[in-house]
């Protein structure tokens, strides 16, 4: 005759659920859907710093770790913590799930920090971004304007500049706020004449009729001046975020002479993100690997981001391409925006309630 089955302890039921949530959670975390929230404003107006979003896997298709062996529903450290959240001890080469479809122009991207080495690609720091450039595009900036492939490119309804706004008097945070100018995005100048103000076309309309403000001038970069942050960094090309390029975005597969040009804007690339064990660069020609090298065949395709806050957002002016392996997901939809200026249900914007994102 068998024996009754032995009832679970509440403290066992209570263990056995937890370890079953974490899983779940986990597995929907890796393989469908990601939480990310806005830090910065970066992307403003078009996402707000306190938006909460989820990030779809499923649209460009899950990644499998890099590094298998870590602690659930962490990253790179142990929460509170200064300690790893990973082993590097077992490692995966480089594999995507299919997906519903490929990175395109202009989609809102979740991807992780490049230049961030110390980690590896799938533990980088999540950072969002416009896809303004895809794999065999050529961008261009002109006078702050985006150029692809020789053509005006898509302007977001809420990208923003920054203004050099001249007033008569001095102004409070209330009266930027009456025109939609959140506490961060203006900071007034030492003299006393105005602010600096990061705001939309709309915005700078509206202020520039407010009997109070005598001028406004749009910040823009002059065409001969060397910004030594841009990309790529240590050469004479004359760039800045307003006016940079032309620069093709690599594609895999496809195949550049190594000429002095194409040395200088692609070494970077080939050094940091192609796989190789040794890439260098002596008396004008590339060394792989130990093999002096003609021209180079690209491993995997490139992306160029930029925010829609274009005068306050660190992307791939600054920092380069956005290699493939380095891309999370579209982020899909805002389940949560909260305002930290405002107090109580004043916090929640019930407008961006389940909005979509373009």
């Amino acid at each position: 005759m068998s024996q009754p089955k032995k009832k679970k302890s509440p403290t066992r039921e209570w263990v056995d659920a937890l370890v079953f949530a974490v899983v779940a959670a986990s597995l929907i975390r890796w393989l469908l859907l990601e939480p990310f929230t806005i830090p910065t404003a970066s992307m403003e107006k078009s996402l707000l710093v306190g938006d909460f979003l989820f990030v779809s896997k499923m649209h460009y298709g899950t990644r499998f770790p890099k590094t298998p062996l870590q602690v659930p529903l962490t990253h790179q450290k142990i929460w509170g913590t200064e300690i790893p959240s990973y082993s590097d001890a077992i490692e995966f080469p480089y594999y995507r799930l299919p997906g519903f479809s490929d990175v395109e122009r202009y989609d809102v991207v979740v991807f992780n920090y490049p230049v961030e080495f110390q980690y590896p690609p799938d533990l980088k720091t999540n950072y969002i971004k416009r896809a303004v450039g895809i794999p065999g595009d050529v961008i261009e900036i002109k006078n702050g304007d985006l150029y692809v492939n020789g053509e005006v490119g898509f302007k977001p309804e809420e990208m923003q500049y920054s203004y050099d706004v001249i007033t008569s008097r001095p102004l409070n945070t209330d009266f930027f706020k009456e025109y939609g100018v959140n506490p961060e995005s203006f900071l007034a100048f030492t003299d006393g004449s105005g602010y600096l103000v990061f705001a939309t076309d709309e915005i700078i309309s509206r202020l520039e009729s407010s009997p109070v403000v005598t001028s406004v001038t749009k910040r823009i970069e002059k065409s001969s001046y060397r910004d030594p942050r841009i990309f790529p960094a240590n050469t004479d090309y004359k760039w800045n975020a307003d006016n940079f390029g032309p620069l093709k975005i690599p594609s895999k597969g496809e195949t550049i002479e190594l000429t002095k040009e194409n040395l200088e804007k692609y070494f970077f690339t080939i050094e940091k993100y192609e796989g190789h064990e040794s890439v260098m660069m002596g008396n004008g020609a590339l060394v792989i690997d130990g093999q002096k090298v003609d021209n180079y065949t690209f491993k995997q395709d490139y992306y160029f981001m930029m925010g829609d806050n274009r005068h306050d957002s660190l992307d791939s002016r600054f920092w380069g391409f956005v290699p493939e392996d380095h891309i999370v997901g579209k982020a899909w939809f805002l389940w949560l925006s909260l305002d930290k200026y405002e107090s109580m249900f004043g916090k929640i914007r019930w407008s961006r309630f389940f909005k979509g994102i373009e």
